[in-house]
């Protein structure tokens, strides 16, 4: 087996960690605790960020540093409505094309979130909602819509994961999931492309509550005594 570039290993490591909360938007990423971290040279860090920064997940700043992407709430609506858009599409397409081991995915990605959310696991459902829309992506039919829906989806994975705390948003999620997988298992392609937008549309609608949840989470002041940011992903509430 080839041996996977330093740079690439530090990249997706990098990624990872960003996408799963151990990096939070708008921390500063210093390339030498990077180095000690994943002990290798400035040189793949460098490659890795700069690569990171083409993707969008970082942000470059001349003579300041770098910087876990933060995106405005105006920023996050635009990608949220072109997620939107791609969302409802690859299900209008799954409901045509998927196939009967796809949909027994589906239904059991399904009964996942339900075992989560009756847990009230916000972590886990997020992973098994993950898997859900996952599915619906490789079952489209159609290989551009498929990598660019996973694309953006990742970009925004920090955010769709935050938005599982704003109260009562893991019962409507699954309910909101249910509606979309009874539409694609009766090939109602109308109906499953209806559901699947408004499931992300919906998000764009609580922003308010979405942007105070985050601020409440990352700001340190809001614990007595806190110094400096907090590490790690979050546990559910």
């Amino acid at each position: 087996m080839a041996r996977v570039p330093e740079a690439q290993r530090v990249r997706d490591a990098l990624e990872n960690a960003v996408v799963d909360g151990h990096y939070r938007p708008g921390e500063r990423l210093d390339p030498a605790q990077l180095e000690r971290e994943f002990g290798c040279s400035r040189t793949p860090i460098r490659e890795a960020l700069q690569a990171l920064e083409r993707s969008g997940l970082v942000r470059i700043r001349p003579k300041q540093g770098t910087y876990v992407t933060e995106l405005s709430v105006s920023e996050l609506a635009e990608r949220f409505e072109v997620m939107a858009e791609l969302e409802g599409m690859a299900a209008r397409l799954c409901a045509r094309r998927i196939d009967r081991e796809a949909l027994d995915g589906l239904e059991g990605a399904l009964r996942e979130c339900e075992i989560h959310a009756a847990a009230g696991d916000a972590d886990r459902y997020y992973y098994a909602n993950a898997r859900f829309h996952g599915i619906v992506y490789d079952s489209c039919g159609n290989e551009y819509l498929r990598q660019q829906a996973h694309a953006l989806k990742r970009a925004l994975q920090p955010y769709r994961r935050l938005q599982l705390r704003v109260p009562d948003r893991i019962r409507r999620s699954l309910a909101e999931h249910r509606e979309i997988a009874d539409a694609i298992t009766r090939g109602d392609a109308g109906a499953a492309e209806d559901a699947a937008r408004e499931h992300v549309l919906v998000q764009v609608k609580e922003f308010s509550q979405l942007v105070r949840t985050w601020r409440q989470l990352t700001d340190p002041a809001r614990d007595a005594g806190s110094v400096g940011p907090r590490r790690g992903p979050r546990s559910a509430p």
